[in-house]
């Protein structure tokens, strides 16, 4: 969808942040949202009194657009019914001081609720004339679970046989796609009769549907959801009212208000992105991942290097980095002692070749994506950069020779003594561990920002407690995989915690593991998975002996084959994977982690032997 209209009216529920309303109220305004929606709850919860919340959101710059919600207002019993209007009422007395006229109300869960649809209009026609008379509107919503009306087509069969002008339709995405894919029709409601659109992403779940809304919401883009054809339905309908957030999550709710009101505006830009079809200029290939080492384990990563046959090309001119290449990649080694531990290494960036630098990073600010600080000195390149949320510093560098190409930093450096002859051909993806607490607005980072794609979603059992997994790839190919705990993790854990690695691409793995010296340092693979591959695949004797005679792992699926081995870690926390991809294979052999996980633990504690 293209759209020419001035960008919508951005609104947050507070349900969506965590703190006081005070606080809410401060972390929208500072994100910089137009509104909120008022959650009741908050506002019972608050020591400020609805003509105070007024004044602070007037001073912040914010306007309630929204009181929110009011339950089980129909009833069969009539007597009950009647008392549900004087609760209305009484509603109405606190907005008027609040200084909003827009109340949603839900669909009826309890036990009482109307199946007549002709009676249920009229209690809703009775609602509106009550809200006409206060001057007030009656946003009507389909809740999944509603024990009669639990779709958005239900919800909009009742107001359009309401038939009032102070009553409309409030459409949830959450409510919507968690029960139908059905939005075609959404052309058939008039834009006026549409009052109010809620927005909320979700990750795919079988399980209970009020669970799955009380829980695993997210902010659009960083779930499953087709919110861009949802919200360009509505749109296309002729709704002209905000874009509004109602994000139920744990997470969220026990994280910095700023900071998720901050990931939730940003999400919204996303979205407004996609639905008038502007994307930042087409991300390229990794012109070099770098990795920072402490001086104590600087020999160990030059070695590994060495071993996979890459070569030292060039030395920075006055910072301790270098530059090794082997075919289409590059990584670059820092030596740093800001790291945790004396033995450490990290991947600490990322650069992406792009068409211009500048105006991709200007893309980023406009998502609220802060520029990265940095030191350049007189002569320097100034690559401009931004922070990701796991903790990569991410760069977009320029073409050869130009100002912003980061190659004018380096000396080259001429290859000393020969070097192994191995078949890396590039970078298949970096993998990184996302924070627990960050790990949904990492998914957004790389979707909003660099504009990949999700090309996995999976979970899978580690050792040490369930693993969740995102891999994101660009049109160029590179990927970026988020790993993560499903659940905070406890302290006891001797695997590695926050694994990072960078998988090598090759044309023949066979050949290129054996073309290692026999020093390499990679993963010893037990005998049992190899035994248990000859029972899951048909492959040959000999097949599956060469592949442990190498250390070689081995997945397939309907559309190819997935080839693959590991290093040890190299201090703390990195390591390599060599892959080769057959036919189109695509994704990760997720079910081949936990045993690389428990043989990189082994090695660590010196169970078995990490050399060939």
């Amino acid at each position: 969808m293209t759209s020419s209209r001035a960008p919508h009216t951005k609104t947050i529920a507070t349900v969506c942040l965590s703190g006081t309303l005070e606080d809410k109220l401060v972390a929208a305004a500072h994100a910089g949202f137009d509104g909120i929606e008022l959650f009741e709850p908050d506002l019972i919860a608050s020591v400020s009194s609805p003509a105070q919340i007024r004044r602070q959101c007037e001073d912040l710059g914010l306007k309630i657009v929204l009181y929110q919600p009011f339950r089980d207002l129909d009833s069969t019993d009539e007597a009950q019914f009647e008392r549900n209007l004087r609760r209305l009422d009484r509603k109405f007395d606190v907005m008027e001081q609040l200084g909003v006229d827009l109340i949603l109300v839900c669909s009826n869960a309890s036990d009482d609720a109307v199946a007549d649809p002709d009676e249920l209009s009229r209690q809703l026609r009775a609602a509106g004339d009550i809200a006409h008379r206060r001057g007030m509107r009656i946003a009507y919503e389909a809740l999944a679970w509603g024990r009669e009306v639990d779709l958005w087509q239900l919800s909009w069969d009742v107001v359009r046989r309401a038939d009032h002008p102070a009553v409309g339709l409030c459409l949830d995405s959450f409510h919507v796609l968690s029960r139908t894919s059905s939005i075609a029709e959404l052309s058939d409601v008039p834009g006026e009769k549409i009052f109010f659109l809620q927005l909320a992403d979700a990750p795919h779940k079988d399980m209970d549907v009020l669970q799955w809304s009380r829980h695993y919401r997210l902010f659009p883009g960083e779930g499953a959801f087709d919110l861009v054809a949802f919200t360009g339905a509505v749109l296309g309908a002729g709704y002209r009212g905000p874009l509004s957030l109602e994000v139920f999550n744990d997470v969220f709710r026990q994280s910095s208000p700023v900071r998720t009101a901050v990931d939730a505006l940003r999400s919204l830009g996303w979205l407004e992105a996609a639905l008038t079809n502007h994307r930042p200029s087409r991300l390229g290939s990794a012109a070099f991942i770098e990795v920072s080492v402490t001086p104590p384990n600087l020999a160990a990563v030059e070695h590994v290097l060495t071993a996979l046959g890459f070569a030292r090309s060039a030395t920075h001119r006055t910072k301790k980095v270098d530059a090794w290449t082997q075919s289409g990649a590059t990584i670059l080694v820092s030596v740093t002692t800001d790291l945790p531990d004396d033995d450490a290494a990290a991947i600490s960036a990322i650069a992406f070749d792009v068409d211009d630098p500048v105006a991709f990073a200007a893309s980023a600010e406009g998502l609220h994506v802060a520029a990265l600080p940095r030191v350049v000195r007189p002569g320097e390149a100034d690559l401009p950069a931004v922070a990701a949320p796991d903790g990569l510093s991410v760069f977009f560098v320029g073409a050869d020779g130009g100002e912003l190409d980061w190659r004018i930093d380096f000396d080259a450096t001429p290859p000393a003594g020969a070097l192994a002859h191995v078949d890396i051909t590039g970078v298949d993806h970096v993998s990184v561990t996302a924070p627990f607490d960050r790990y949904d607005e990492s998914v957004l980072f790389y979707r909003s920002v660099l504009g990949m794609r999700t090309e996995e979603v999976a979970e899978y059992p580690g050792p040490y407690g369930l693993v969740r997994s995102h891999l994101l790839r660009s049109q160029s190919g590179i990927g970026v995989a988020l790993d993560g705990p499903l659940l905070r993790r406890g302290k006891w854990s001797p695997g590695v915690r926050t694994p990072q690695h960078i998988a090598l691409r090759t044309s023949d793995i066979v050949r290129t593991v054996a073309a290692l010296p026999a020093d390499a340092p990679i993963l010893t693979i037990p005998a049992n998975y190899y035994d248990d591959l000859l029972s899951r695949f048909p492959l040959t004797d000999e097949f599956v002996e060469q592949l442990r005679r190498h250390n070689i792992m081995y997945d397939r699926n309907a559309s190819g084959e997935y080839l693959h081995a590991y290093t040890t870690v190299l201090g703390s926390q990195v390591y390599f994977e060599i892959v080769e991809r057959r036919g189109a294979y695509r994704g990760r052999p997720l079910a081949d982690a936990p045993v690389r996980m428990a043989a990189h633990i082994a090695a660590r504690r010196g169970t078995v032997s990490a050399a060939r």
